[in-house]
């Protein structure tokens, strides 16, 4: 673990845009986070404003209140905001630059680098502070090229994909992650975004900063060099965005470059169009016909994961039954049942590929 850490999310909490944090406040084995900047939750625990959840991380107004009330010191400044397009949002910077006065490191997973702002790099060096920008690109001679050596890899690779973006794809990975482990059935997870990083996972890469040329190559590497030093029985494959989002990232590379042939797919029934397009009324495509889809690249959905969002218990339940009679796949609620359900048919799946190791 790296240290202790505070999240920023700038009045943005309750909102999709800061899934950063909400991610950060679920789970992270590279920080602490000891406090949530954001006035418009001040004073609650972040946990139960998230998901109903306590989890003893105190939200506060502003970094002063947090400087001068808060029991622990933070190391870290953690950008909890993801909005579209990665732009720092109005007056977040002088927050940022607060942080670094009081000798906090940054960590920004914007698509804007604040290591390229002159006053804050200038403020940083002054203080003797890191800016760590996740999404800057590795430089073109770091990068690799898809060379089919992921052939070599014997372990079960399992996607996490999804009809839509902001689904909760990486969440979804994340408790799979735990869920597995506890089964005593060896895993990790190739993170593709930022706060995949930020929680630590220990393999990946970020997808959506990669020049387009070395996806494929990127996600390879990053599977071969789980396979080769972790060996584990299963890899997780986070999804980014989904197959017919129009505003990309589709990850179809995860099935054809990384040759994941099993898929777990997150769904919101509540949701009809794509997430932020409600107004140009872009509807998301069926379920069935995104599991034929999947079954087109030559890959198997072997659970489905359901969003429930704005739909009652009730609603969310009916979906799920309804789903299960449909498909006879395990139909899962993550965040209110967990993911133990899964674990029979990824034990059934999980002898093919010991033999093929053997």
């Amino acid at each position: 673990m790296d240290g202790n850490a505070i999240v920023i999310t700038h009045g943005l909490l309750k909102t999709k845009t800061a899934k950063t944090a909400h991610g950060l406040i679920r789970d992270t084995s590279r920080y602490h986070i000891v406090g949530v900047i954001d006035a418009v939750s001040v004073g609650k625990d972040a946990g139960e404003e998230l998901d109903g959840k306590k989890r003893n991380i105190p939200i506060y107004a502003s970094l002063e209140d947090y400087i001068e009330n808060a029991a622990e010191k933070a190391q870290y400044c953690l950008v909890g905001v993801a909005g579209k397009g990665g732009r720092i949002p109005e007056g977040m910077l002088e927050i940022i630059e607060k942080a670094i006065l009081s000798g906090m490191h940054i960590v920004n997973g914007l698509h804007e680098f604040m290591s390229d702002i002159p006053p804050i790099k200038a403020l940083a060096d002054i203080q003797g502070v890191n800016i760590i920008d996740i999404r800057k690109p590795k430089p073109k001679d770091q990068l690799s090229f898809w060379s089919g050596r992921i052939k070599e890899v014997s372990s079960l690779k399992l996607a996490v994909l999804g009809t839509d973006c902001n689904l909760g794809k990486r969440t979804t990975a994340r408790l799979l992650l735990h869920t597995l482990r506890e089964a005593g059935i060896a895993t990790e997870m190739i993170y593709t975004g930022q706060t995949g990083w930020m929680q630590g996972n220990r393999f990946g890469f970020i997808f959506d900063s990669t020049f387009n040329d070395f996806i494929s190559g990127e996600i390879e590497d990053a599977i071969l060099r789980c396979y080769e030093e972790a060996r584990p029985d299963v890899i997780l494959l986070e999804g980014q965005s989904s197959l017919r989002n129009p505003s990309g990232p589709g990850g179809a590379e995860f099935l054809v470059s990384g040759e994941a042939r099993h898929v777990i797919l997150q769904h919101a029934p509540g949701r009809k169009y794509f997430g932020g397009y409600e107004k140009e009324k872009l509807e998301i495509p069926s379920l069935e016909s995104e599991i034929a889809l999947i079954r087109m690249y030559g890959s198997e959905v072997i659970a489905i994961t359901l969003n429930a969002e704005n739909l009652s218990p009730e609603e969310a339940a009916d979906y799920q039954e309804k789903y299960q009679k449909a498909y006879g796949i395990p139909v899962i609620l993550p965040l209110e049942e967990g993911l133990e359900a899964i674990i029979p048919p990824i034990r059934k799946i999980l002898p093919h590929h010991e033999n093929k190791r053997n």
